[in-house]
């Protein structure tokens, strides 16, 4: 499963990026995908998620009501709509599929991962 994410940028507070993950290879035969975002000094955390059978989606309380993730599984894509971005959203997002049935919120429930995409969100 190879993943790509794309949509970083920078942003001043109170806007909006959208996220973007295509994947390739066998990503069905992984349960979805998920966003989890670093920020520097700090661990890595649970954003959102979705899953590939059932549409189900997953968020972390920091962001529910703010992000929306979406999938088009006809383009193998994965879409974080972020909105009303604020500076402590300023992290590394990464994009990972999911390998743990129901399991969605820490990055030990992903096995493959694509590269970080940069959000910077300025005050």
């Amino acid at each position: 499963v190879q993943l790509q994410a794309s949509g970083g940028g920078l942003v001043q507070a109170g806007g909006s990026l959208r996220l973007s993950c295509a994947a390739s290879g066998r990503a069905f035969s992984t349960y979805g995908l998920g966003w989890l975002r670093q920020a520097p000094g700090k661990e890595r955390e649970f954003v959102a998620a979705i899953s590939w059978r059932t549409g189900s989606t997953y968020y972390a309380d920091s962001v529910k009501g703010r992000f929306t993730i979406s999938g088009d599984n006809a383009k193998n894509t994965v879409y974080l709509q972020m909105n009303s971005l604020k500076p402590e959203d300023t992290a590394l997002y990464y994009c990972a599929a999911n390998t743990e049935y129901g399991r969605y919120d820490a990055g030990k429930y992903y096995k493959y991962w694509g590269q970080g995409t940069q959000v910077t969100v300025s005050s």
